[in-house]
This record gives structure tokens, C-alpha cells and sequence, in this order.
């Protein structure tokens, strides 16, 4: 019985998804999460400076690979201080009192090549949304410090008004100041985290 429960012990080992696994972070100074969003006439863009995520990428089963990242929302920069304090007052993103923005993964699709689909929740002002990111995998390969690095890109759309977000004016000539609707871009480069020796 021993050698049955060892021998099985030997298999699960093996096959874990676990061990088929790599852990990625996320390189801040070579990823950027940025937006655009219409004002009046034309779009005006924006983007996010402070913000850390983890990727599991199982080789293996590419279904068990998962993804989560968290964004302060107080580093909003959209190259207008006055306007980024607006953005960070309870008529926008509430920072004081919501400081974070986080995604979650719960599944992860193939639907092509270096094409996936991730479903996860997404909370943003304190409202969490189930909501699935077109993921595209740009490669992969080593800076020339050694470094082990993937690339992924995404873009989506999403309405502000879903996580609460809905302040506005507006105008004379019919319409309002700001679309409902915001165009989101991330590019991300992560490092692969290296794994330390056992000295037990």
C-alpha cells in the first residue's frame, strides 16, 4: 500500500500544474496601462504610473495559466494637473476612498494563435464586473542581463458608468463633455521570477 501511495504521490508530482507553471511579473519600467476617452470633439488620453501584476503561465495546460494585477488609482496622469485631481475626487475614481484597481482572472481561453481570451472580475470604485480582455502573447525571449521575458497586449473597451463613474455636463449644442465609453491599452513586459535553490 505504501509503494501504491508513493508511486501515486511520484505521478501527481509530476503532472501538477503547479510545478508546469512559471511565475512572470510585471516590469514597470517597460509596460504601460493607458486609456483614451472623448472630450467634445477628439479623444483625450491618459494612463496609469503606479502598478504591479503576476502572470502564471502553465506551458502545459495553457487553461490553468491565470493573471492578476492591481493599479493605485491616485498615479492617474493625463498631463493636466488640474485635471488629474478631478479625476482623483469622488466624481471620478474616489481615490481616497477606493484607492485600488484590480483584475482577477477565473479562466483563460486559446482561441488562437498567441490569441487568448481571460475572463475574470475586474473592480474598479469599489463595483466588481465579470469581464473578459482579448489578450494577445507578443513573445517571448532574454534581455541581455540574463532576464527571462513574455509580452502580452490587450485592448478593450469599457463604460465607466458600469463601476459607478458618472459625472458629466452638458453642452449647449446638445451632447455632453465626456464620452461614456473608454478605450483601454495595456502593454506589458514581465520578467520571469527565478526560482530560489532549496537549501534545506
Amino acid at each position: 500500500m505504501k509503494a501504491r501511495l508513493a508511486v501515486l504521490a511520484a505521478a501527481l508530482a509530476v503532472t501538477s500544474p503547479a510545478l508546469a507553471a512559471d511565475t512572470y511579473q510585471f516590469d514597470k519600467s517597460h509596460t504601460t496601462v493607458s486609456f483614451q476617452v472623448r472630450h467634445i470633439v477628439t479623444n483625450v488620453g491618459g494612463k496609469f504610473q503606479d502598478f504591479s501584476g503576476t502572470i502564471k503561465v502553465d506551458r502545459l495546460k495553457p487553461e490553468n495559466s491565470s493573471v492578476e494585477f492591481t493599479i493605485q488609482a491616485a498615479s492617474i496622469n493625463t498631463s493636466d494637473p488640474k485635471r488629474d485631481e478631478h479625476l482623483k475626487s469622488p466624481e471620478f475614481f474616489d481615490v481616497a476612498n477606493q484607492p485600488t484597481i484590480t483584475f482577477k482572472s477565473t479562466s483563460v481561453k486559446a482561441i488562437g494563435k498567441d490569441a487568448y481570451e481571460v475572463t475574470g472580475h475586474l473592480t474598479m470604485r469599489g463595483v466588481t464586473k465579470a469581464i473578459t480582455l482579448p489578450v494577445t502573447f507578443l513573445g517571448e525571449g532574454k534581455d541581455p542581463w540574463g532576464n527571462e521575458k513574455m509580452g502580452f497586449e490587450l485592448s478593450t473597451t469599457l463604460n465607466r458608468k458600469d463601476y459607478g463613474i458618472n459625472w458629466n455636463k452638458a453642452l449647449d449644442q446638445g451632447g455632453f463633455l465626456v464620452g461614456d465609453e473608454v478605450k483601454v491599452q495595456i502593454s506589458v513586459e514581465a520578467n520571469k521570477v527565478k526560482q530560489t535553490a532549496d537549501t534545506r
